[in-house]
């Protein structure tokens, strides 16, 4: 419980910061956007404004009769003199005079930047590009300065007349002083760009470099905020055209710091996190109060459970009170008493049913070496043996007897986690035919046809009282298993990539689905008048003393094929067998 809760808050409590997180910072991002926007119209506002004063001033200096004089000298030197009280006079950042033709004439720019000098050749071609738009404002760039221009025409006498004598333009430049200006206005960052080029930003050094690399994207995205990482720290920026004609030659990018504004969502989500474990643990100290007072009793009976699991049928409860607990637990002490009564009874019954089995089983698998043993017993009886037969009969009896010993011995194996296997090195091909043998001199069985085929002559090591049990055992059971006068078993053994195989195919009536999965379980029959079923779990336990395996190959109703699978011989095996001859052989 107390695990449970503490997952329980944690879970919540995490939940719950990542959704306020999340809401909070959409919120945050929607709050940045609008503040962009504002900041844009902010900015356009004061453009505005300060286009239309520049605009007058231009125009006024048009209209003064000295400066008119001043034109109609056409001499360079004069004019460029004379310009500069004009220059003062108006109090921009760039002063240009030109004749009706396009030449410059005078030039005057501030020096109080940092920057090299708007040069002439550079006036002198935005010059000619404004009057070829007939434009009466532009953007002039050159030597990394930026203006914004005015022109206007100088004409003699009245403008009606259009006897044009020169052209004046006057212009502010945007350098630092008006980024730092319009970045406090809009309370953010603010960058120039013209053409391709990051003129002036209010950004650190550090940040520039990057800023000027995306500046193209940022430019690109124009209409909604877009998000820029500029070192360690991440910005929201919007971008708007300033020139008229082209509105992406001047363009100006608003940036506000995204991290500055979620900075509090730190000190939230400590907050939070401190709420929710402090929650976390008054609720454990509640539920630790809560299980010491009702719970005990609950681990009493869980106790007393395992107790019983393991076999204690002694172990103390205590029932106190009424409650519900205490009547669960009343009711496991009366299934323990009846469960202990009902385990004697079930183990007298299951002695006497193994005796019942154990008997079956013994008078099952030793008939047939007694039935042997009784037929040479009478063979020997008779008095016109010669001597060699009667060493024959004997030696058949012996092997018998030896049968019925070592079936006894894998009866009491049973009862043991393994029985030993001895492997010695012999021929596949005796034990086998031996094992036909003892199955053909039965009566029931003499009509069944039975054939063994081993073209390469398999020798190894394998323990041959063991092995022939294997196969008896599935020869008496295809025999058991199949109507004698149309009996077919065929026995075949070849080379496998690990060791050798041994196939066993009768043509039965195959093994019922009924028993399939369980047929190498102890006591599974079917079908058979005689045994109780040991037999394939015989040869399951020495195929696995061996290292081998057994399985069924298929079944139906054609018949039914067994697959003894032995492994080659190992190193110690290998190096006790005779010297040139190997494990398994061809």
């Amino acid at each position: 419980m107390l695990v449970s809760l503490a997952a329980i808050s944690a879970s919540l409590t995490w939940a719950t910061l990542l959704v306020v997180r999340q809401r909070v910072r959409v919120r945050v991002r929607d709050e940045i956007a609008d503040g962009l926007r504002n900041s844009v119209v902010t900015f356009q506002s004061l453009q505005r404004q300060r286009e239309s004063t520049l605009e007058r001033s231009a125009a006024l200096l048009a209209a003064l009769p000295p400066l008119k004089a001043v034109m109609t000298s056409q001499d360079t030197a004069t004019i460029q003199d004379a310009s500069a009280t004009f220059w003062n006079l108006i109090g921009s950042e760039l002063f240009v005079l030109s004749d009706s033709s396009g030449k410059l004439m005078a030039l005057h720019t501030s020096l109080h930047t940092s920057r090299p000098g708007f040069t002439d050749a550079e006036a002198q071609a935005c010059l000619r590009r404004s009057m070829a738009t007939g434009e009466s404002r532009d953007w002039w760039y050159g030597s990394g300065r930026l203006f914004q221009v005015f022109l206007q025409p100088i004409y003699f006498g009245r403008a009606e007349d259009n006897l044009p004598l020169g052209l004046v333009a006057v212009g502010y430049e945007i350098d630092d002083r008006v980024a730092a200006d319009i970045s406090r206005v809009a309370a953010s960052q603010v960058a120039f760009r013209y053409e391709k080029n990051l003129v002036v930003s209010t950004v650190s050094a550090a940040q520039r470099k990057q800023l000027a690399l995306s500046i193209d994207r940022l430019v690109a995205a124009q209409g909604g905020p877009e998000e820029i990482q500029l070192g360690r720290e991440r910005f929201l920026s919007t971008s708007v055209g300033m020139s008229s004609g082209n509105s992406n030659l001047v363009t100006l990018t608003v940036l506000k710091s995204y991290d500055e504004a979620t900075a509090f969502l730190q000190s939230l989500n400590r907050w939070i996190l401190a709420v929710g474990l402090a929650a976390v643990l008054a609720g454990s100290v509640l539920v630790f109060l809560v299980s010491t007072t009702f719970t005990r009793p609950l681990e009493e009976l869980v106790a007393g459970v395992r107790a019983l699991e393991g076999g204690d049928y002694a172990f103390p409860l205590q029932i106190r009170g009424s409650d519900e607990v205490s009547s669960v637990t009343a009711a496991f002490h009366r299934m323990r008493l009846q469960l202990q009564e009902t385990q004697g009874q079930l183990l007298d019954a299951e002695r006497l049913a193994t005796i019942g089995r154990m008997a079956s089983m013994i008078s099952h698998d030793l008939r047939h070496p007694l039935t042997a043993i009784l037929a040479y017993a009478e063979f020997l009886s008779e008095g016109d043996l010669s001597e060699h037969q009667r060493k024959d009969f004997f030696q058949e009896i012996r092997i018998a007897v030896n049968k019925m010993t070592d079936e006894i011995s894998s009866l009491l194996g049973f009862s043991k986690q393994r029985e030993a296997i001895r492997p010695v090195y012999g021929r596949l091909g005796e034990i086998v035919e031996h094992a036909i043998q003892s199955v053909k001199v039965l009566p029931e069985f003499e009509s069944i046809e039975i054939t063994y085929r081993d073209p390469d002559e398999f020798a190894g090591w394998f323990d041959p009282p063991k092995v022939e049990r294997v196969l008896l055992n599935l020869l008496f059971n295809a025999c058991e298993a199949m109507a004698p006068e149309s009996g077919k078993i065929e026995v075949t053994a070849h080379a496998s990539e690990h060791g050798f195989k041994i196939r066993v195919a009768d043509n039965g009536p195959g093994i019922p689905d009924s028993i399939r999965d369980s047929l190498f379980q102890p006591f599974v029959s079917h079908g058979k008048e005689k045994g109780i079923g040991l037999g394939l779990t015989v040869v399951q336990k020495i195929m696995q003393g061996h290292g081998g395996t057994v399985a069924i190959v298929k079944t139906s109703s054609q018949g039914t094929v067994f697959e003894l699978v032995f492994p080659q011989a190992t190193a110690n095996q290998g190096a006790a067998q005779p010297q040139g001859t190997p494990a398994v052989r061809r």
